[in-house]
């Protein structure tokens, strides 16, 4: 159990189109916490009931910056991407040419959310703030630190999402759109204090690296697959 808060924290702005929350969706979510707890240090709340999917949130130096829960729609790492109004922007999605596959559907008062999929395969949930901002903490060792578009056509998913987050700008927002073979998915970074050290941990606990660790403008990246499935990237944070 996380410790109790003693301060209200400065919540980030996020413009349109911008990463603002992020969850992972797990087959078991107790054993997903023993794996990001040892990994990335973080700490969980002891998560809401049905009514909310059993959604649980994650915590680095006590400010929330991820959440499990169970798998619904397959083992993955979801990006949130702030929007204004979630149902003018599910309409745009539509529009542009890609899929709502859920929602938008109202976390009570605390935000209202679509799921959706770009025209080459990428998921991403479209996120309307209500009392829960999204990210408390962003960069530094357990925090959040980008998100890559991986995208077999950055052509077409530049005009999708350019027309999606018409009033924003995603393509400053996330990092950057990787041409890529297979269908479309969105790459979440994650910081670590050493990116080899932690990547032999997540080996230790049952996961996998995929790619690296490598250098990049970003500093030490590695790609790692967590022990159920769901793909995630660290990054060494300075």
């Amino acid at each position: 159990m996380r410790p109790a808060r003693r301060d209200r924290p400065a919540v980030p702005e996020f413009p349109e189109g911008a990463p603002c929350w992020a969850d992972a969706r797990l087959a078991d979510v107790e054993a997903g916490k023993r794996f990001y707890g040892d990994l990335l240090g973080w700490t969980f709340d002891e998560g809401a009931g049905a009514q909310r999917d059993y959604y649980t949130a994650a915590y680095s130096e006590d400010r929330s910056v991820a959440a499990l829960a169970p798998a619904n729609l397959g083992v993955e790492w979801r990006v949130h991407l702030a929007v204004r109004d979630a149902y003018a922007a599910a309409e745009r999605v539509f529009a542009a040419g890609g899929h709502v596959v859920a929602g938008p559907l109202s976390g009570g008062t605390e935000a209202t959310v679509a799921l959706a999929r770009g025209p080459e395969g990428a998921a991403f949930v479209l996120r309307q703030a209500g009392t829960h901002q999204g990210f408390e903490r962003v960069g530094g060792t357990g925090g959040f630190c980008g998100a890559e578009l991986l995208t077999p056509d950055a052509a077409l998913s530049d005009s999708f999402y350019g027309a999606v987050f018409e009033e924003g700008d995603f393509g400053a927002a996330v990092r950057r759109m990787v041409v890529a073979e297979g269908p479309g998915r969105f790459l979440l970074h994650f910081g670590c204090a050493d990116t080899g050290a932690t990547a032999a941990a997540a080996v230790r606990l049952g996961g996998r690296v995929r790619v690296g660790p490598y250098p990049t403008a970003y500093g030490s990246t590695a790609v790692i697959e967590d022990d159920q499935g769901a793909v995630f990237a660290v990054c060494e944070q300075a």
